[in-house]
């Protein structure tokens, strides 16, 4: 077994090889850049080795310098994580070269299955079901127009050495096609250093669901059974869970011998996850071959009890799978939430600067439920516009689907995270949709269900008086401590009242609170429900009991009452005496600032072009310019007719949140 080896990556995976490198008793060596100098994967390793600037092309995917990180630590092995060099051949053939072992698959298998268009063909080769589409190389902007055409529109645009959503865009017409074709080999070039692309159609209503494979260099080789990864937004998985709610026994035995099939026809060593499109009527389709370790790979441990990283060392090692296909059996329900650096409210922007506040859940294991969180930041740590948004993979557990998502309900509500736009509310909501908790998803569910943006949650009755009432109670220990740090009076519970007004979602509601030593009863016109915390003021995180039912809530001061985030919903919580709320419906409300004639930057990013020139009459709809953030092209559009004024901001310049770009007449 290796002795030392280095993890060719950095944030959350990087935390992930390390943690099971350490139950293995085996050195670990980070490597890192300028803008990760104080990251959590170079304080978690034994070893850490700079290897240049911020911009992962002038470090992380720089073999030159990886290489030279193995030389000066003595590796004997290296695992490449997920993205950067993780599907590189050339990569593999420095590593074979010098000696050391490559945790991954060999140079043909990443040659075969790393690239999208040579995967394909050989699926087709192997009587494998394909998506249609044409696999040659798109040269140009008319030449993926006429492709589209001949496919049949819509179609996906998509880089061949792609991966995580990158270089990858949905068109539906000509104009889409044009434009999606340069933004998708932009993102190619600059994430992968490939920009070539190719076509195939886009399957509408599709699941997709994913074959987790794990084979030796013995000619063993299992499936560990599959992930369902439809809700995505841009290509990216957003949450996964294992198993599909959708799929059968046959579908799913089907499946699973024809990706080990297929791995075996490349001669596949590693773990790896051949990706299907799967129909309504469960017919699937080959869709891709990521011969690495998949983001969302925990969610199959937890389901199997098996530990992929430790399995790809010891594979690499040279050692033989410890079990075979009727060793691996499906326990439980497993849940995975992609915790990104984005911003739902503006439309999931990426977000960057300081975590203020980082707080997961408490991880643990027991018989009946799991808490599991992949990270790679902590308190104080900056999250950075030069790689991945995403911060965690928090993830449950549970013997079945509903308790899993019950749990993973509890754990996003648990989930203290403050200092950046994050995705955290919209996750919440999505654990509440009923086509979700019914399994009645597909790839579009975003899309769909979600058709003008987040713009947050609105409780339902019942989750609103649970609110109101805690909210009472714990406004009631509030007016406790005030009174006792004022000192007023020696028995200060006798002047505190018992008759408040709670107003939430523009709803007020007359409350009596009869409290006792270890609770409350809260009446209010329906019923009297029954609340119970150790909730001190001040205290950000609120963990209650109503009726005897966990409620958590996220907490912040305001002016006569609480700012409180639940379930997805950030709203504002006044619980005042009823003469103070007779006055407070008196007063007017303030309105936010006109900007409908600014085009604001939506976030930290860079202008890569501007579309449009001073005098330029734009319609609604029409591409303005493009901000590039965290390796991802977001075009800005114009929201109605008009006349460009003025321009403020030109390619090249790096901006802030709503900086202006542009002003219109």
């Amino acid at each position: 077994m290796f002795k030392k080896i280095l993890i060719a990556n950095r944030g959350e995976i990087a935390c992930r090889v390390i943690k099971t490198a350490r139950k293995m008793g085996i050195k670990t060596v980070a490597i890192y850049s300028d803008a990760d100098r104080n990251a959590l994967h170079v304080k978690m390793a034994d070893e850490a080795v700079h290897i240049g600037p911020s911009p992962a092309n002038q470090s992380y995917i720089v073999i030159d310098k990886v290489m030279e990180a193995v030389r000066v630590s003595g590796a004997e092995a290296v695992h490449p994580g997920y993205g950067f060099l993780s599907e590189n051949a050339k990569f593999a053939d420095a590593l074979a070269e010098a000696g050391v072992a490559f945790i991954g698959p060999p140079k043909g298998a990443i040659e075969a299955m790393g690239d999208k268009i040579t995967s394909k063909k050989l699926a087709q080769e192997a009587d494998v079901s394909t998506v249609p589409g044409y696999m040659g190389l798109i040269e140009d902007v008319e030449d993926a127009v006429k492709t589209s055409n001949q496919v049949g529109y819509p179609v996906m645009i998509k880089a061949s050495a792609g991966g995580g959503g990158k270089g990858m865009r949905i068109a539906w017409n000509d104009a889409e096609a044009r434009e999606g074709f340069q933004s998708s080999k932009n993102e190619a070039a600059n994430s992968f250093g490939d920009d070539r692309i190719f076509i195939e159609k886009f399957i509408t209503q599709p699941r997709h669901i994913e074959i987790q494979v794990l084979a030796d260099g013995h000619g063993n080789a299992v499936y560990l059974h599959e992930r369902e990864c439809s809700i995505q937004r841009r290509n990216q998985k957003v949450i996964e869970e294992a198993p599909s709610p959708f799929l059968d026994a046959e579908t799913r035995k089907a499946m699973g011998e024809q990706s080990v099939a297929l791995a075996q026809a490349v001669d596949y060593t590693s773990a790896g996850t051949v990706e299907f499109i799967v129909d309504g009527d469960r017919n699937f389709y080959f869709l891709e071959m990521n011969t690495r370790l998949q983001v969302e790979h925990p969610v199959t441990e937890l389901i199997t009890g098996i530990d992929l990283v430790e399995q790809m060392i010891r594979v690499a090692a040279g050692e033989k799978l410890p079990f075979g296909q009727d060793d691996l059996k499906i326990n439980g329900w497993a849940m995975e939430s992609r915790l990104y650096a984005e911003d739902p409210y503006r439309g999931f922007l990426p977000s960057i600067g300081r975590l203020t506040r980082y707080r997961p859940p408490v991880e643990e294991a027991t018989p009946t439920r799991a808490v599991r969180n992949d990270t790679g930041v902590f308190e104080g740590g900056e999250i950075s516009m030069y790689y991945d948004p995403m911060i965690a993979k928090l993830c449950t557990w549970a013997p079945d689907r509903a308790t899993a998502i019950e749990e993973m309900r509890l754990a996003l509500d648990g989930f203290e995270l403050e200092g950046i736009g994050h995705n955290l509310p919209f996750l919440a909501a999505v654990y509440d949709h009923p086509k979700f908790t019914s399994g009645n998803m597909t790839t579009a569910f975003i899309e769909e269900e979600y058709p003008e943006g987040f713009e947050g949650v609105t409780l339902g009755e019942e989750d609103c008086m649970r609110v109101a009432a805690a909210a009472a109670a714990m406004h009631r220990v509030a007016e406790i401590r005030r009174t006792r740090i004022s000192g007023r009076m020696d028995n200060h519970e006798r002047h505190v009242g018992e008759d408040w007004v709670v107003k939430l979602q523009g709803h007020a509601h007359d409350v009596k609170i009869n409290a006792d030593k270890s609770g409350a009863d809260v009446e209010m016109s329906d019923r009297t429900r029954r609340v119970e915390s150790d909730w001190t003021p001040g205290d950000p995180l609120a963990r209650l009991t109503v009726d005897g039912s966990p409620l958590v809530l996220k907490i912040g001061k305001i002016s006569g009452g609480f700012r409180v985030r639940y379930r997805g919903a950030d709203i504002k919580v006044h619980v005042r005496t009823p003469r103070q709320a007779e006055l407070a419906d008196l007063m007017p409300e303030k309105l936010p600032p006109d900007t409908s004639k600014y085009l604001l930057c939506p976030m930290p990013g860079l202008i890569v072009k501007v579309d449009v020139a001073e005098g330029d009459q734009v319609q609604e709809g029409q591409a303005l310019c493009t901000v590039e953030a965290m390796k991802m092209e977001n075009i800005l559009r114009a929201e109605k007719k008009g006349v460009v004024k003025a321009i403020k901001a030109g390619a090249g310049d790096s901006l802030a949140v709503d900086e202006v770009i542009m002003e219109f007449e």
